[in-house]
C-alpha cells in the first residue's frame, strides 16, 4: 500500500470537511482506493440538519464531482509526537 494526499482542487471549496487542514493523508492501494476511502469517511450526502436528521438529505461533499478532489502520491507522514 502507498500513501496518498487528498485535497480540494480549490482551497476555498466549502465542501472540504477539514477546514483547519489543507490536505488529508491516508494509505491506500491506488488513487481510486484513496478516493473511495475518503468518500466513505466523509460521505457526500450527510445526515440532514438538526431539524431534519434524515439520512442522505444533505448535498455537501465531493461525490459526483471527481475533478474537485486532487489525489497525489506522497511520502509516509511522520508519526505523531509522544505525549
Amino acid at each position: 500500500m502507498a500513501w496518498y494526499a487528498l485535497s480540494p482542487r480549490d482551497p476555498a471549496d466549502p465542501r472540504w470537511p477539514l477546514p483547519e487542514s489543507p490536505s488529508l493523508t491516508l494509505k491506500a492501494d491506488d488513487p481510486q482506493d484513496a478516493r473511495d476511502k475518503f468518500m466513505a469517511a466523509y460521505p457526500s450526502r450527510p445526515f440532514g440538519t438538526p431539524t431534519s436528521p434524515v439520512p442522505d438529505a444533505g448535498e455537501a461533499g465531493f461525490r459526483g464531482d471527481p475533478d474537485a478532489l486532487v489525489v497525489t502520491p506522497t511520502a509516509e507522514p511522520p508519526s505523531p509526537p509522544r505525549t
